[in-house]
């Protein structure tokens, strides 16, 4: 009696470990793991499509006068690598990490909507297409700026409505991926994990998935609008029919500067694992750092005026918006010294994840200082639309996003692969981009203070020589990621490597380090049982 049952138990063992196989896997996956697989691998593919087109922007600004491109097709390559980017690259790349680490680490079966889950990432690959082949419509792609400003949004050719059709369906992923997030975060938590036992990613998921419900919708409304000013004769944005072009941009901001802690929220839980597992101490302030975050959160909605104090706001608008935007600075500043608290007196040893934290750390910092510059609204005056601008947002969005990506990656994929990614490699590339980043995006500065205007595809010859050295820095800065592909990334997904122990780093803590390497297809399918930290499973 005993016998068959167990090999029925077996069997059922077997049933559940079976992983389908060939495409069907990918296609009509509804595993968190491949899903997160699939919406790195998908962002990834998007980060080096718009990486071209920086290239190509930077091509072209190596030295005063025309040489590759024409106006027109510059300013298709600027709006087009902001899309990518920010819709393409980074938002789906942390919602792979929400989909392989947050069922992991709160000891969950699953997402809680698997199916959904399919949906959300399938319906990205359409869109992502329309996008990139709008370059082909006639007239070429869009070309008003990533934020799509009106006027020049009623008057761009059909690749517009291209570019609006594909923004409306990369929002309806980003909403369904968010509820899923919210759904599973709330119900799915293994018994004795309460809120505030939960890891910080999952915290900073948590926040950002709020953020994404309550923002999307204003984007799509913003764009519908613009949809139908162009064709249905509405006039929401154009002045001769009583519309405010104006407008646009204070809907545009309403959403665009919670978007912009999207992309940096999720990096922040990213950041505070990795630091606290290779400095060997407890995180500093645990408590602290959920109340910041939320509070970046919730300021995050009554600053979005502050890209806009060029536009004949009042003085006493300025001021709330200037005085908001600085408030925004605390809780961030809290992390910072949390993070730094941490490190210090803390047993610290410099992997390739500690180093890209570290990295984060510092150069977001930079980037948050010159944010608090921007803020200030007579220096914004002389700032706005200047390459001083480019380079603050790009020092927080990639030393900020991307580094904080590169830190989880080299932290988790032991866990996800089961190989050991090759630590020289990493340095390598760790120093690589670190490097020629700062070459690319620091001289920006220096070119906005002197006055250059950003989006324009020439300039006078006084700004030739920061531009060039930008130039180089860039190309630089991507080959350093095709190397992270071909030598870091490649051989990993080979399974060529050391083979991962169950904990890699010693000191690390949470659930997902409870489990083999690599992860079982599934996992936690009966709710573990966790110690009062709710950070490890009693056997």
């Amino acid at each position: 009696m005993s016998t068959t049952h167990d090999m029925t138990h077996a069997a059922h063992d077997d049933h559940h470990d079976h992983k389908p196989q060939g495409w069907r896997r990918w296609v009509y996956a509804t595993n968190h793991k491949d899903i997160g697989t699939l919406y790195l691998l998908f962002a990834f593919t998007m980060l080096m499509i718009g990486g071209v087109l920086a290239l190509l922007i930077r091509l072209e600004l190596f030295q005063p006068g025309l040489q590759f491109v024409n106006p027109e097709l510059f300013n298709q390559f600027t709006t087009m690598h902001g899309l990518i980017m920010v819709f393409g690259a980074i938002m789906p790349a942390f919602v792979g990490f929400a989909n392989w680490m947050i069922p992991l680490q709160i000891g969950a079966a699953d997402m809680a909507f698997a199916r959904m889950n399919n949906f959300s990432f399938w319906l990205m690959i359409p869109a992502a297409v329309t996008l990139v082949l709008s370059f082909f419509m006639p007239g070429g792609a869009p070309a008003a700026g990533w934020t799509l400003y009106a006027p020049l949004t009623l008057q761009m050719g059909p690749s517009m409505d291209a570019g609006i059709f594909a923004m409306h369906v990369l929002g309806a992923s980003s909403i369904m991926g968010s509820i899923n997030i919210v759904v599973t975060v709330l119900n799915m938590r293994a018994p004795g994990m309460t809120m505030m036992k939960m890891p910080m990613f999952v915290w900073t998921w948590l926040i950002t998935a709020y953020l994404l419900i309550a923002v999307m919708p204003v984007l799509a409304g913003a764009i519908t609008m613009t949809l139908t000013d162009r064709h249905f004769g509405t006039t929401f944005f154009n002045p001769a029919g009583g519309g405010d072009p104006v407008m646009y941009q204070h809907i545009f901001w309403f959403f665009g500067h919670p978007e912009v802690y999207i992309m940096i929220l999720p990096a922040f839980g990213i950041i505070s694992h990795v630091v606290p597992t290779f400095a060997r101490k407890k995180l500093f302030g645990y408590a602290s750092m959920v109340y910041a975050t939320s509070s970046i959160a919730i300021l995050s909605f009554i600053v979005w005026a502050h890209h806009m104090y060029t536009t004949g706001m009042p003085v006493t608008g300025q001021l709330f918006f200037m005085y908001a935007t600085m408030l925004i600075s605390v809780p961030t500043g809290v992390k910072v010294f949390n993070w730094v608290a941490t490190m210090w007196k803390g047993s610290m040893t410099f992997e390739t994840p500690m180093l890209f934290a570290v990295g984060f750390i510092f150069v977001f910092t930079i980037g948050g200082f010159t944010g608090l510059i921007l803020s200030i609204a007579p220096i914004d005056l002389q700032m706005q639309d200047t390459y001083y601008v480019v380079a603050h947002f790009h020092y927080v969005l990639v030393a900020g996003s991307l580094y904080g990506m590169f830190a989880g990656f080299y932290y988790w994929s032991p866990k996800w692969t089961g190989v050991m990614y090759n630590e020289t490699r990493g340095k390598i590339h760790f120093w690589w981009s670190l490097i020629s980043f700062n070459i690319t995006f620091f001289p920006m500065h220096f070119l906005g203070l002197a006055g250059m205007p950003r989006r324009y595809a020439d300039y006078p010859a006084q700004f030739t020589d920061f531009n060039q050295i930008a130039t180089i820095g860039a190309f630089g800065f991507g080959l350093a990621q095709v190397y992270f592909f071909f030598w870091v990334v490649l051989p990993i997904m080979r399974g060529k490597g050391e083979k991962a122990p169950q904990r890699p780093w010693e000191a690390a803590e949470g659930l997902e380090w409870e489990v083999p390497s690599p992860a079982p297809f599934h996992t936690f399918e009966t709710p573990p049982k966790l110690n009062a930290d709710a950070n490890r499973v009693i056997a």
